[in-house]
């Protein structure tokens, strides 16, 4: 026996109009009808009515609650919570960033307001979307240069803080503006393309282990650039990389400095030490190049 809508209304506690909607929104399958047109709804609209009410509590949207036919219940919930931890994550940063504009003396300055609205809207995946893009670019069709920033990828996405210092937060908003910048990818394009051309991304990964840890003992050694054993240990590091002496200078000439405050960007975010043994290794090999 089956329910009339005024019926299905008093059992459900929702009203008759929201029930009409739901089924003219398409996520209520079409009752059967009485011969004068009217709707009759069964046991399973009643529980279907209960589980898109709690669903339209939580903020599930009706398209989604519409496709609970073609997918799983837990795959809707899953899609929910992912979509909810996003929002929590925009409004902490929210939050964090409106603190930290009202414990400064006076009124907001346009700087203050850039920061709100850009970290409203930017958080980890638009970051990470934007990475991508970037990537891309600078790859090129360079396939040993792709690899080597794919690798790169995830030490280049630090999680901004729940609770983020007003330093981190202007990082965060460099780092942003870095990646976005055109200017910035053409420059690591160019300079990188004709060494990665050449290269075979599986052995540069190899001699970088080498001479990361030539450089690291160097320095902790306190082996001074300019002296004869850092000549020893500079013509070890040629050649693992396989360069001369004048084509790894030129690199280091030519090198973006903007790239260097990438990633100093991304250790202020993470509360990491900076400098980090890579920039303190290369900052001694690029030493040791200019002193000879």
């Amino acid at each position: 026996m089956g329910y009339t809508i005024g019926r299905l209304a008093k059992l459900t506690g929702l009203t008759v109009k929201t029930i009409r909607f739901y089924s003219d929104a398409g996520v209520l399958p079409e009752p059967e009808r009485t011969a004068a047109g009217y709707r009759l709804y069964g046991d399973q609209d009643r529980v279907r009515l209960e589980l898109i009410r709690t669903l339209r509590e939580i903020g599930v949207d009706l398209a989604t609650i519409r496709s609970l036919g073609d997918r799983e219940l837990r795959d809707v919930l899953d899609l929910h919570l992912r979509a909810v931890e996003t929002q929590i994550g925009s409004l902490q940063r929210t939050r964090a960033v409106l603190k930290a504009t009202l414990a400064r003396d006076g009124d907001p300055a346009d700087e203050d307001l850039r920061r709100l609205h850009t970290l409203g809207r930017l958080g980890t995946a638009e970051l990470g979307a934007l990475c991508d893009a970037f990537l891309h670019e600078v790859g090129g069709d360079v396939p040993a240069r792709h690899e080597w920033l794919a690798q790169m990828r995830e030490c280049m996405l630090p999680d901004l803080p729940e609770e983020p210092t007003a330093a981190q937060l202007d990082a965060w908003l460099e780092l942003v503006d870095l990646l976005a910048s055109e200017d910035f990818r053409d420059s690591l394009r160019r300079q990188s393309e004709e060494y990665w051309e050449e290269r075979d991304f599986a052995a540069w990964r190899e001699a970088n282990v080498q001479v990361m840890r030539e450089a690291l003992d160097a320095v902790r050694a306190g082996v001074e650039p300019g002296s004869t054993e850092a000549g020893v240990i500079l013509q070890r590091i040629l050649s693992a990389f396989g360069l001369s002496r004048e084509e790894l200078l030129r690199g280091f000439e030519e090198h973006d400095p903007r790239a260097s405050r990438f990633w100093e960007l991304v250790s202020i975010i993470r509360g990491t030490p900076w400098p980090s043994e890579q920039t303190i290794a290369y900052g001694w090999i690029g030493a040791a190049l200019r002193a000879e």
